[in-house]
């Protein structure tokens, strides 16, 4: 007994010996790949308030550690590791990449977060998990890829989208999300010459895409935000030796359908049945598919060489090049495009300063066909020849009276001579990129100064030449007497934007025991400048080039934002998000020009509960909640709160003093009460991991309001000075809800098969107009400014109005007649109902990815459901009189005449017979592919991957027209078809 009180009273006295026994640890920090240096490594020991940062060359200093401390070392993008310290005085500590903590970083407005840690609805995408094939514009990277995100791409080359996150927010402003590259917001609207406002961008040097979806995301983003946001990272440099990769793809672009027309033996039977002696003389001995004239199949290039390394040894450095030349199906159409960026994120003064560069620069070289020429196509008698010799009108046939003019009324152009004898051709450059420092305070090393300059500069010119004596281009006279005027066309223009950003904020972290804390407080001003001019036809006898042109500079638009945020995180397991906007815009009086934003999210990681421990299969369980309001000022009016006057041309409006003509003012319709657009947003969700993550995914429930909704529409008489204006309409809401899982299905080193679903389903209704009284919609072919789509109260935006066909015993349409649906006896305006809408109720995106040895495969589906579309080219053509109207000329007709029988158009174009389910499922991509590895040996990092793949494969649908995916809000008119394309590619690492 008296032993142990020996031992205890010897452990007592030397305890605070070993207290104070507390050493320095010095120590060096370096990557594993390339063994070069890490700067910025956080070093802190478990437990304790003691802590350091590896400086430049990847050294540290630890002082206060003591033996048997555990120390951690970590690193963003590298997995972390500990070591037990025993007394060493130095050390030496290696850190791996860690790709999938590097897939957990989300992008967020100013600042980033992991996945894990995320409170608000977000989702990410790395270059692993892109669409795959010829992708020539960026957003088509995402197309079915991630729930609530829909991407709706023309068939042109090169042409843009429409982008919509949850549906959008708004009834007629803009739908589009914001777009931030490296930092930089860009302009929803691209100059002259350009494609889209995603053309300029090379798929190949992006990163990642972040998604924020809900207003508690988004907010920090404020008057932008409502229709949600997507970030884009483009590539950086590394850090170990220099790297190079070259990306080339071949693609095959085809014609995948035709729309359903009169083949040239179906018409001459169908104009000898119903036509006239006259019309039946009209036609001719040839066979023509006009289809076939104008399209054509075309090769598509698209190759990228890229480097990447560490340039002086400090600074990591990534340059790239870039040409994308794409020929339309249509021909004479043809996408070019170059580009080039830069990336320059060096590290400075121990790790404080970072900085980072990115420069990009792109050629757009265009030429636009044109496009009515697919229209004429599908209604030109299939009976004639493409070319007449006799014909004045630069050899191509068409359709003259007997004076030789050329028939106007009923007659279509040469759809061969519209795409030949017309040169429209542009250039476009864009110069975009920003400068951003982050600097870590060298005497408050919790407090960062982040400044960001960023600039999107865009040129665009171009000539529009038609040919002299082209049939478009033909002016009024009479060509037999000898008056005939035909000097073509020949205009050219300039647009030139610049979009100026300058954002400035602080950001103090703090951890606090068990407490993490991160404020964000700053001020954003930006500035959009434009100015454009059209010379008129240089081809004019009465053109004066020595008249300088007038210049259209529209009002400058600036946005000036002060924002804050505060992220606080407790025990890993309790999440708090706070932020804060004040917008101010130019676009309304100063009265209604600043708005405030706001947003609020918790979320709460179930997951590291102590009674989840014992629950082994989940690896991530969170429970997440925001609320948030989000603004709306994007509307093509700039300012119009102010009163303005136009001044008169003609001699009409001008007063004479003498021989002097003064004109006359005319003031133009204005509104002082704009003002902001609101959307208020509530998510619940829920993220899950089990199994190790294997199987993940997520839930969202929302609910969105969007109130004071601007849209361009009629001005009751006497309450403005113009017909019709911007104003604040009404309400409408959005419900929806999102799921996606992600399951590695066989994960092992020789097969790999990971499969990702998502799902989507959204309900609109409009809830306010003004009056309560509907607003027409949706201009379509046929007739004189007919209108097929509606606002109403308690229904879906857009929704069809029309009336309800009635059909015979054998389910054939019975012409002109249609339901008296409120029974009075008359069939008149008032039997309308709102029938289907445009949008689906559900869309679905399904991937799937196999990894064997060496080959690889994938195949990516997409699908809508509950999605309808008015068929405006079988209401337009679908009637025998379009085929013989008029007595001096003949036209083609839609196929669905046979189903039909219509005779005349009448109100036959309001009949809900063509309002049609275009709900799809299609096979957008398949890929397969082969890597052969270690090209120069063993210890090679030289790897090549040669692949074939098909897009645009197939089609599953019950719509009757060319493509069930219709563009034009629901609309089906002629359009320009997508290509089915074949490819051939390969990627060589070395």
């Amino acid at each position: 007994m008296k032993t142990i009180y020996k031992k205890l009273l010897l452990l007592l006295l030397m305890l605070p010996f070993s207290v104070l026994a507390q050493n320095t640890l010095n120590g060096n920090v370096r990557d594993e790949l390339s063994g070069l240096p890490l700067p910025g490594v956080s070093v802190t020991v478990q437990g304790g308030t003691n802590g350091a940062t590896t400086d430049f060359d990847g050294n540290f200093s630890l002082s206060g550690v003591k033996s048997g401390d555990v120390i951690s070392f970590s690193f963003l993008g590298y997995k972390s590791t500990t070591i037990t310290y025993s007394s060493q005085n130095t050390i030496s500590v290696i850190l791996q990449e860690d790709a999938s903590q590097l897939d957990e970083v989300v992008v967020v407005g100013y600042g980033s977060v992991k996945k894990k840690d995320a409170t608000g609805s977000v989702e990410v995408l790395n270059s692993e998990n892109f669409n795959r094939g010829m992708n020539a514009t960026a957003e088509n990277l995402l197309n079915g890829r991630v729930a609530g995100l829909s991407i709706n791409t023309g068939g042109s080359p090169g042409a843009g989208s429409t982008i919509r996150i949850r549906g959008g927010s708004s009834l007629i402003a803009s739908n589009d999300p914001l777009i931030v590259i490296d930092g930089l917001p860009i302009d929803n609207g691209n100059s002259g010459g350009s494609t889209s406002i995603l053309a300029s961008i090379n798929p190949n040097d992006i990163e990642s895409f972040s998604i924020l979806k809900d207003a508690s995301a988004t907010a920090i983003y404020g008057s932008r935000a409502s229709n949600g946001v997507i970030i884009i990272t483009t590539k950086k440099g590394g850090k170990g030796e220099l790297q190079a990769t070259f990306n080339s793809i071949t693609t095959l672009n085809t014609l995948a359908k035709k729309v359903d027309v009169l083949s040239a033996g179906q018409f001459r039977e169908l104009v000898h049945a119903t036509g006239t002696p006259a019309q039946i003389g009209l036609l001719g001995t040839a066979n023509t598919d006009w289809q076939d004239e104008i399209f054509s199949n075309s090769i598509s290039v698209d190759n990228n060489l890229s480097l990447r390394g560490n340039l002086f040894n400090a600074v990591p450095t990534r340059l790239s090049i870039g040409y994308t030349e794409v020929p339309g199906l249509l021909k004479t159409g043809e996408f070019k495009r170059t580009t080039t960026s830069l990336s320059m994120n060096p590290t400075l003064f121990d790790g404080h300063l970072k900085i980072n560069v990115n420069a990009n620069i792109s050629w757009q070289n265009n030429r636009f066909a044109d496009e009515g020429a697919i229209g004429n196509a599908i209604r030109f008698d299939p009976t004639q020849s493409v070319y007449d010799p006799s014909s004045y009108l630069g050899g191509y046939f068409e359709w003259f009276e007997p004076d030789g003019d050329r028939i106007v009324t009923g007659a279509q152009y040469n759809p061969v001579s519209l795409l030949e004898q017309r040169r429209n051709k542009t250039n476009n450059r864009r110069i975009y990129g920003n400068i951003q420092l982050d600097y870590k305070l060298h005497f408050f090393n919790d407090l960062r100064a982040v400044l960001n300059l960023g600039l999107d500069k865009q040129d665009g010119s171009g000539h529009n030449v038609l040919a002299p004596f082209s049939p478009a281009g033909a002016q009024s006279g009479n060509y037999s007497s000898g008056d005939y005027r035909n000097y073509g066309s020949h205009t050219y223009f300039m647009d030139d934007r610049q979009n100026k950003l300058l954002d400035a904020y602080l950001v103090y972290s703090k951890e606090i025991g068990k407490l993490n804390l991160e404020v964000t407080g700053g001020y954003s001003y930006q500035n959009f400048d434009e100015q454009q001019y059209n010379t008129g036809n240089m081809l004019d006898p009465t053109f004066n080039p020595s008249v300088t042109p007038d210049y259209n500079t529209p009002a400058i638009v600036n946005l000036q934002s002060y924002f804050g945020r505060a992220n606080i995180g407790f025990d890993d397991k309790y999440l708090l998000t706070v932020n804060y906007r004040r917008d101010g815009t130019t676009r309304f009086a100063p009265d209604f020009r600043w708005g405030d934003f706001y947003g609020a999210a918790v979320a709460w990681k179930i997951s590291e509960e102590n009674f989840m421990k014992k629950l082994d299969f989940v690896s991530d369980l969170k429970l997440r909640l925001g609320y948030g309001t989000t603004g709306q000022q994007d509307i093509g009016g700039r300012m119009e709160y102010i009163p303005r006057y136009t001044t008169s041309t003609s001699p009409q409006a001008q007063y004479q003093f003498g021989d002097s003509f003064v004109s006359f003012g005319r003031p133009q319709g204005y509104n002082v009460g704009l003002k902001w657009e609101e959307t208020t947003t509530t998510n619940i969700g829920v993220d899950y991991g089990f199994f190790n993550n294997r199987l993940s995914g997520s839930v969202d429930v929302f609910y969105k309001k969007s109130k004071e909704l601007l849209a361009f529409v009629g001005y009751p008489d006497l309450a403005n000075l113009s017909n019709e204006g911007y104003a604040n309409i009404g309400d409408f809401t959005t419900k929806g809800l999102e799921f996606s899982v992600n399951y590695d299905i066989f994960k092992n080193e020789e097969f790999q098969w990971n499969a990702s679903f998502n799902m989507f389903y959204n309900k609109r209704e409009i809830n306010k107009l003004p009056n309560g009284e509907a607003v027409p919609r949706g201009d379509i072919d046929g007739g004189g400014g007919n209108k097929i789509q509606i606002f109403s109260l308690g229904y879906a935006p857009d929704s069809f109005f029309v009336y309800e066909q009635v059909y015979d015993n054998n389910g054939r349409p019975v012409e002109g007649v249609f339901v008296d649906r409120n029974q009075d006896g008359v069939i008149n305006a008032s039997d309308k109902y709102i029938y289907k809408k445009p949008n689906a109720d559900f869309t679905f995106g399904f991937m799937n990815t196999m990894n064997y040895k060496n080959f690889d495969f994938s195949m990516a589906w997409r699908a809508s459901l509950g999605n309808y579309a008015y068929n405006n080219v079988q209401s337009n053509s679908g009637y025998l009189l379009a085929g013989v109207r008029y007595p001096d000329v003949i036209s083609n007709i839609n196929t669905n005449y046979y189903s039909t029988g219509f005779q005349n158009e009448g109100n036959n174009y309001f009949s809900d017979y063509y309002v049609q389910n275009a709900s799809w499922l299609k096979l957008d991509n398949i890929t397969l592919g082969y890597t052969l590895k270690n090209l120069r040996g063993s210890d090679s990092k030289t790897k090549l991957r040669v692949y074939a793949a098909a897009q645009n494969v197939l089609t599953i649908t019950d719509y009757d027209g060319l493509d069930p995916e219709v563009q034009n809000n629901g609309i089906d008119k002629v359009v320009y078809p997508r290509a089915r394309m074949f490819m051939l590619g390969f990627n060589l690492d070395f």
